[in-house]
C-alpha cells in the first residue's frame, strides 16, 4: 500500500516560523513533523510514499530527496494552488491504484497510530478518530457501531468527542467522487464532503478509533508540548565531547562534533543536534531541542524551548517556553518573559496559550539587554536594538532601536 502525506499548506497560523518554511517542516524533537510521520509509516512497512507539495516545497524536497536515508520511496506531486483537501489528493489520481492511505503532513503520530488504522480497516473507506474533551477547531464525528454517519466541521455545540485524526484509507475510486464535491462556503474541495456525499449515497465508511499518538500542532507554541512529548521517547546517546565537568542528568541525545563545555548542567529530556557549543556554566533544563550548529554562551539557561539551528545567543540570556527559528544572532543578557493562558492576536483574532514565552523568526539581530514580554513575537530579519522591551509584535524587516 501507498501512503499519500499533504504537505502543501503554509501553516498561517504558525507565522513567523512558517514565512520561511511549510509548517511540515517545523522542528519537534530535532526533525521536522513530516519525517516524524515517515518513520511512522515505514515502521508499519509502508516504503513508497508520495509526498502532495506546494508551499516552500523546495525545502521539503531539497530535505526528504527520494527518501533513501529513511529507508523508503518518495515521490512528489505538486498543489500549487491550495484550493483544499479533495483537491490536494485528486493530484495523485496518476500515482495509485488499488487501496491507498492519506494523511495530513502536520499531525505528529506513532507507528502504533498507523497500526491501529490499519488492522481495523472496514467498509469502502476508513477513517481514523481520536478522542478529545476538547472539540473546539475539530471536525467531530458522529457513529453507530463503527460505522459513521456524519462528519460535522466545527460545530457550535458538543455533539462528540470524538475528533476526525484526518487519516484515512481510501479505494482507487474515491477520485470519481471527488469530482463530484461540491466547492465549500469557504472556497474549497474538502475531502470530508467527498466522505460525507458518500454517506448519503449509502457507502460504508469504517471508523476506528485510536488511543496512539496523535499530535496536532495547530499554532506555533502547540509544537512546545510537542516537543516535550517526543523527546519523552529518547534513551540517551553522547556523540559529541563533554568536557570534565560537566553534568548531564536522565535521557539526554548530544549529535556529533558538539562540544558541552565544563560546568554545564543539562537535565534530560534534552536534544543537542550537530556542531554546537554549549558554553561553560550553561543550564539546560527538560523539553528543550537545541538544533545543528548552535553557540550557546556561558551561564544561558534554557528550559522547554526549540531552538532551530544555525543560532547564536548570548552569555547571561534566559530563554523559556519559547520557539527561535534560524540564522538568529542574540547578543548577552536576552530574556523571555513566560506566562499561562494567554490570549494572543494574529491578525486580528485572539489565540489562545496556555503557556508561552516568545516565537522568534529567522535571520534576526538582537543586541544586548533584550527582553520579550510574553506572548510578543519577532518575525522575520529584524534588528533590536539594546535595552529594548519588546511589548508588541515586531513585524519583518522591522529596526527597533
Amino acid at each position: 500500500m501507498k501512503a499519500v502525506i499533504l504537505a502543501a499548506g503554509e501553516g498561517l497560523r504558525c507565522r513567523p516560523l512558517t514565512l520561511t518554511r511549510s509548517k511540515v517542516m517545523l522542528p519537534v524533537a530535532g526533525k521536522p513533523l513530516l519525517e516524524h510521520i515517515i518513520n511512522a509509516l515505514a515502521e508499519n512497512g509502508i516504503k513508497e510514499i508520495i509526498l502532495v507539495v506546494g508551499y516552500k516545497k523546495e525545502r521539503i524536497m531539497d530535505y526528504f530527496g527520494e527518501g533513501k536515508d529513511l529507508g523508503v520511496t518518495i515521490s512528489y506531486s505538486y498543489q500549487d494552488i491550495q484550493l483544499g483537501t479533495a483537491h490536494a489528493v485528486k493530484q495523485v489520481k496518476e500515482l495509485v491504484a488499488g487501496d491507498f492511505l492519506v494523511i495530513n503532513g502536520d499531525n505528529i503520530v506513532g507507528a502504533g497510530t498507523i497500526s491501529d488504522l490499519l488492522s481495523g480497516r472496514k467498509g469502502d473507506v476508513t477513517l481514523l478518530a481520536v478522542e478529545r474533551e476538547d472539540t473546539s477547531g475539530y471536525g467531530v464525528i458522529i457513529s453507530e457501531n463503527g460505522i459513521v454517519r456524519e462528519i460535522l466541521e466545527k460545530p457550535k455545540e458538543v455533539v462528540s468527542h470524538t475528533v476526525n485524526a484526518g487519516i484515512y484509507v481510501f479505494p482507487d475510486w474515491i477520485f470519481d467522487e471527488i469530482e463530484k464535491t461540491p466547492l465549500s462556503e469557504s472556497g474549497e474541495y474538502a475531502i470530508t464532503d467527498t466522505i460525507q456525499q458518500m454517506i448519503k449515497k449509502g457507502k460504508s465508511i469504517g471508523l476506528v478509533t485510536s488511543s496512539s499518538m496523535w499530535i496536532d500542532a495547530v499554532h506555533s507554541w502547540d509544537l512546545l508540548k510537542a516537543n516535550a512529548i517526543m523527546l519523552e521517547g529518547q534513551e540517551k546517546e553522547l556523540k559529541g565531547t563533554v568536557e570534565k565537568g560537566a553534568t548531564i542528568k536522565g535521557n539526554v541525545v548530544v549529535g556529533e562534533n558538539s562540544l558541552i563545555r565544563a560546568g554545564c548542567y543539562i537535565v534530560g529530556p534534552v536534544s543537542i543536534g550537530k556542531n554546537c557549543d554549549i558554553g561553560p556554566n550553561a543550564v539546560i533544563l527538560p523539553s528543550t531541542s537545541i538544533g545543528n550548529n548552535t553557540t550557546i554562551g556561558s551561564s544561558v539557561e534554557i528550559q522547554n524551548s526549540i531552538i532551530i539551528y544555525d543560532v547564536s545567543i548570548g552569555s547571561g540570556s534566559y530563554i523559556s517556553s519559547s520557539i527561535i527559528g534560524a540564522h538568529n544572532n542574540i547578543a548577552p543578557q536576552f530574556s523571555t518573559e513566560t506566562d499561562s493562558d494567554l490570549l494572543v492576536e494574529m491578525k486580528g483574532i485572539l489565540h489562545h496559550a496556555d503557556l508561552l514565552g516568545t516565537v522568534v523568526g529567522d535571520g534576526n539581530t538582537i543586541g544586548n539587554r533584550v527582553m520579550v514580554k510574553a506572548g510578543k513575537m519577532i518575525a522575520n530579519n529584524c534588528n533590536i536594538g539594546s535595552g529594548t522591551t519588546v511589548h508588541r509584535d515586531i513585524p519583518s524587516g522591522s529596526i527597533v532601536v
